[in-house]
């Protein structure tokens, strides 16, 4: 599996499940066009792209190039970079017929095709040294979860860390991990209730 550092974009949550298995990251899905109405979503993309970095990896059909061209717009700044899956022609399993333009987008392409549109990009392996242990049992231990004024504090952690208010629980753990670890997600939580 490749460890990367950039959070990735893609236009879907079969694109997502398909490279969940070939790549360590945290993976956000558009979509599709969704993502021109979604401004938390593009608040999260740019906290990303201002922090990590992001790499776009749409599908090589017209929407996908849509939707690649005005992520880099929207976002403006940050450390932005593309991979391109090749154009191979067929469907993808679940479909019934092929896309409009007859070609296999991030879902349908081979693990071996996306781990060397990945190099062909220059994006190799990280050393990630601060482990993935944030948990929602984690989110509920340090009371961020499940409790009276969890929903208070959620929202105080995430304008001191500038990340959009609108996360799931799922997501806001994705986006901690990249972030930070348990013990230091703990100290931070110190200083914000000494400062509320």
């Amino acid at each position: 599996m490749l460890k990367i550092d950039e959070a990735v974009i893609v236009e879907g949550k079969y694109d997502k499940i398909k490279l969940s298995s070939i790549i360590d990251t945290v993976i956000i899905v558009t979509n599709g066009f969704g993502i021109f109405k979604d401004r938390e979503k593009l608040e999260l993309i740019r906290y990303y792209a201002e922090t990590t970095g992001i790499i776009i990896l749409t599908d090589s059909d017209n929407a996908g190039r849509k939707i690649r061209g005005y992520l880099k717009s929207a976002i403006g700044g940050g450390n932005i970079r593309n991979v391109y899956i090749p154009d191979v022609f067929g469907k993808e399993k679940r479909k019934d017929k092929p896309s409009a333009e007859g070609k296999l987008g991030v879902e349908g392409i081979d693990k071996e095709l996306i781990l060397e549109a990945f190099e062909k990009s220059g994006i190799t392996a990280s050393v990630r040294e601060k482990p993935h242990d944030i948990t929602k049992l984690t989110l509920y231990e340090l009371g961020l979860s499940g409790g009276n004024d969890s929903s208070r504090m959620r929202k105080l952690l995430q304008k001191s860390l500038r990340l959009p208010e609108c996360l799931s629980a799922t997501a806001l753990v994705e986006v901690l991990n990249t972030m930070m670890t348990a013990d230091e997600l703990a100290e931070h939580m110190v200083k914000i209730k000494e400062e509320t």
